[in-house]
């Protein structure tokens, strides 16, 4: 059974219960108002795996993965006093409607998820059309206790109304300081109090039982898991830097709702560097996939490159990194094609085996990866056996390794004739000859492999 990290809880833990069928997943989806970087790409692995692994194990998968187009402050930690939205900031810097903003960088990011072989969810709802889900929330939250409004139109959550605040990140409602950098909002009873509707006349607002305005960002997420997922969500997955005050918040919002708890594990992926530092675009150190398929590499071997590493580790990736995982990549696929002109046969149990207890052992996607490699040098294990084992495994790791199968090999000039000739210094058992001629074939960029049923070539 699949085990994570839930950091809630602070240990590895089976994500389902025993005898259970399906799996219910959410992910924070992206803010679409600019590319997502390969830093925001990794936190999608991880759910993708999880989705992958989860299904090799026969269960019904359900995923809900947000796309927030509205309602999301500039700054992500701090709520913005003039209601700036990022959507609505990079409309203004491109000249064009919110919406078309908005639904060029979905499509983009959709692109992305497809390129790294990601399986899409099964709803992927947009705040923008389901503002009534989140009004439909507030309200009740106001009408248990947990929000107020305030008379300009907004409403907050009340956050000492929740008293388990903070057992995701540990930020607990009595150690909380007021923030440093800007005043306490008056309106509020609390100064750790959030905004659950904003009241505004700017664009993108609608209007509310309380007055005009847009919802806060933390109240999407919760409106949109609680009415797609139900009650009872086995995973909820992000980035580490969504763990606060975002997944805070979001518990409070959807436990204070549903009257228990509904998430039953919290999963974060780890920052990822490049080349040390930080990914932003204030740095100027923003790396996109589209950058990696120009450098004429295949987008897969980021996805390769990211699962050298845990998900819940720092990773700095770098173009060696990436150089080094597409020059595997085109390896692995140039194996299983000659492995597939062999006779089937079946997987090698015990490696098999090994390879899927690390993946289920907390994605142990480093040690899994280590196992494969060992697997593809293992001359001992008939190559129609390897073929059917890298495939099995290919269904999780998703490296589409069958690609080269079925292409035109055209073999060098000279190499022909080369083949041919030890073809016949084999027969006749000259095995010197047969030696050098495989040297010279290599020079030629041939490698020849001798199997029971004669060479072959690749």
């Amino acid at each position: 059974m699949l085990r994570l990290y839930d950091t809630r809880n602070r240990e590895v833990q089976p994500v389902v219960p025993d005898g259970a069928r399906s799996l219910r997943m959410y992910t924070c989806g992206p803010t679409v108002y600019r590319h997502a970087h390969v830093g925001n790409l990794r936190s999608y692995l991880l759910s993708d795996l999880i989705r992958r692994i989860a299904e090799r194990q026969r269960l019904r998968v359900t995923v809900c993965r947000n796309i927030t187009d509205v309602g999301h402050l500039v700054d992500d930690t701090e709520i913005d006093p003039t209601g700036e939205d990022k959507v609505l900031a990079q409309a203004r810097a491109e000249g064009r409607a919110w919406q078309e903003i908005a639904r060029f960088y979905e499509e983009a990011f959709t692109a992305d998820t497809a390129a790294l072989n990601m399986r899409p969810p099964e709803h992927s709802p947009r705040a923008s059309e389901t503002i009534d889900l989140m009004i439909e929330m507030i309200a009740e939250l106001i009408e248990k206790g947990h929000a107020y409004a305030t008379p300009d139109g907004s409403v907050f959550f009340d956050a000492a109304s929740f008293p388990s605040y903070g057992e995701i990140s540990g930020n607990r409602l009595d150690r909380l300081k007021p923030g440093h950098r800007e005043a306490v909002d008056p309106r509020k009873r609390f100064h750790a109090d959030w905004a659950l509707w904003k009241s505004s006349d700017r664009e993108a607002t609608w209007e509310t039982p309380w007055g005009r305005g847009f919802p806060g960002w933390h109240i999407e997420c919760s409106a949109m898991s609680l009415r797609l997922l139900g009650e009872h969500i086995d995973v909820h997955t992000g980035g580490i830097d969504l763990r606060f005050p975002h997944h805070e918040d979001e518990r409070a919002q959807s436990d204070a709702t549903a009257g228990h708890e509904v998430v039953r594990h919290w999963v974060h992926g780890e920052h990822l560097l490049f080349d040390g530092r930080k990914m932003a675009k204030s740095t100027g150190n923003v790396v996109l996939l589209r950058d990696v398929a120009e450098q004429g590499l295949d987008p897969l071997a980021v996805r390769l490159a990211l699962m050298e590493h845990r998900y819940r580790q720092q990773m700095n990736l770098t173009w060696d990194t990436l150089r080094a995982a597409d020059r595997t990549l085109r390896r692995w696929r140039s194996r299983v094609a000659e492995w597939s002109e062999s006779p089937s046969a079946p997987m090698p149990a015990e490696p098999v085996a090994r390879i899927e207890a690390a993946l289920d052992d907390d994605l142990d996607t480093p040690l899994a990866l280590r196992l494969l490699r060992e697997l593809d040098r293992d001359e001992s294990i008939a190559p129609g056996s390897r073929f059917e084992a890298f495939l099995h495994l290919d269904q999780i790791l998703g490296l589409d390794l069958p690609a080269d199968i079925g292409k035109v090999r055209v073999l060098p000039p000279g190499a022909a004739e080369l083949l041919e000739q030890r073809g016949r210094a084999r027969a006749a058992r000259d095995w010197a000859a047969a030696d050098r001629l495989r040297d010279e074939l290599a020079d030629l960029g041939v490698k020849v492999s001798d199997t029971p049923e004669g060479q072959t070539w690749s």
